[in-house]
């Protein structure tokens, strides 16, 4: 297996992600094929992992995947220099109950891959005290690889010197020390980072980050410090296309798509038709179903709402052949859509769900779905894993649930999704098949 390096952290906010980009670029510039990766759930940070190193990202997720789905995405660094994968959250932080190959924290990723951890270590407001937090996240797993750490946010060489003590008497290695910086924060919204392609100067963004890694991290010893354990597992099928020929949502309203999803569809001979609902555009009269991923239709509200051919021609569709939302998709495939301000925009109105963000909560983690009736690409009984996260509420859900749906410790959830002839629609975001 291509040896790596997974980049981690004690918690979010530390700045994995700018030091993720950073080395992608430097060391993409340096001549090396560097694949990356994203451990966990998230759709945004991959689009800026491929901006950085002109690959593809994939996410690993040893909670929802089994081994050998794991085995067929790693099978993707194949002929790269270096394998580098960004964590989640902290490195600890995954679910109480394990997976088919862990319980989805970043740490078990690098057990599985024997990818060491570089942990980016925010050290503001400490000195040699930064190194008893290390030293736990080093040891605190027996047999968990680990690199070394790269200090963000040093006040001063002074600062540098006694924080570099610490490390030195608890045996860490230090890759490099990172200067306090106002300008290297990405800008942000309710779901996380904003995507990649609304950022303002993403290119000049990058670019940055790889000039002040070059100036401040070791990339020789970072190179140096990849490895990989043999994971002697048969690659199992990407996940199996719901159709023929699906006509998929792609714009910024509706831009929540897993890469290995996609794969696995065109893999199989799928033929993917994107169109954009906020381009007013219908989905293609030939396609065999319609697929509306998650994204922020609640930042589009009332462009969604005056679509009139996306409306129409979806229900034409309807009256023939499947539909179905995630998360985003499914809120417009609703009745009504009430964003933060209050108001009240009409969707398509193919399902009877009313959501509101003027009524904010937090909806977040791993989820089971033993499907109580069809969708597209599974029968009634199917067992799916997924992930949910958002922040609307639900304040009418009228039509039968689609599935019982249970968090990662088995406790129903009431977010079912919903049914109404041929139109599906969930909360979850579908990542596999259960095994």
């Amino acid at each position: 297996m291509t040896p790596g390096l997974l980049i981690s952290a004690p918690a979010s906010g530390c700045g994995k992600t700018t030091v993720m980009l950073g080395l992608l670029r430097a060391l993409s510039e340096d001549g090396l094929a560097v694949q990356p990766f994203k451990s966990g759930p998230d759709y945004i940070d991959p689009a800026f992992h491929r901006a950085a190193s002109g690959r593809e990202s994939v996410n690993l997720d040893s909670w929802a995947m089994g081994p050998g789905m794991l085995a067929a995405i790693l099978g993707q660094a194949a002929g790269a220099d270096l394998a580098l994968a960004e964590g989640s959250m902290g490195l600890f932080d995954g679910v109480a109950r394990n997976g088919a190959s862990g319980n989805g924290a970043s740490s078990s990723l690098a057990m599985l891959t024997g990818w060491p951890v570089v942990l980016v270590l925010d050290v503001s407001g400490q000195a040699q005290s930064a190194a008893a937090t290390a030293l736990g996240f080093a040891r605190l797993r027996a047999g968990l690889p680990f690199a070394g750490v790269i200090l963000n946010r040093v006040a001063s060489p002074r600062h540098e010197r006694l924080v570099r003590l610490g490390m030195a008497e608890a045996g860490i290695p230090v890759l490099g020390a990172l200067p306090r910086r106002g300008d290297l924060a990405l800008p942000e919204r309710h779901l996380g980072l904003v995507q990649a392609s609304e950022h303002p100067d993403l290119a000049c963004a990058i670019a940055g980050y790889a000039a002040f890694l070059r100036d401040h991290v070791d990339l020789s010893a970072i190179r140096a410090a990849a490895r990989a354990t043999p994971f002697d597992v048969p690659p199992a099928a990407l996940p199996r296309p719901p159709a023929q020929r699906i006509a998929l949502a792609q714009d910024a309203a509706f831009s929540f798509s897993y890469p290995h999803l996609l794969q696995g569809w065109r893999k199989a001979g799928a033929q993917i038709l994107p169109f954009s609902p906020l381009a007013d555009e219908a989905p293609d009269p030939a396609a065999d179903l319609v697929w509306l991923p998650g994204g922020y239709p609640e930042l589009h509200a009332a462009t969604l709402a005056g679509a009139g051919r996306f409306h129409a021609g979806l229900r034409r569709h309807a009256e023939t052949r499947p539909v179905h939302g995630e998360c985003g998709g499914y809120m417009a495939l609703g009745a009504a859509l009430i964003d933060k301000a209050g108001l009240r925009h009409p969707m398509a109105g193919l399902l009877g769900l009313v959501t509101s963000f003027s009524a904010r909560k937090l909806h977040l983690g791993y989820r089971r779905a033993h499907l109580l009736a069809p969708m597209p690409g599974h029968g009634p009984g199917a067992a799916l894993r997924g992930h949910e996260f958002h922040y609307s509420t639900i304040l009418d859900q009228p039509d039968p649930p689609l599935a019982r749906v249970t968090d990662a410790e088995g406790a129903n959830v009431p977010e079912t999704g919903s049914r109404r002839g041929l139109v599906t629609g969930t909360f979850f975001h579908l990542i596999s098949e259960d095994t």
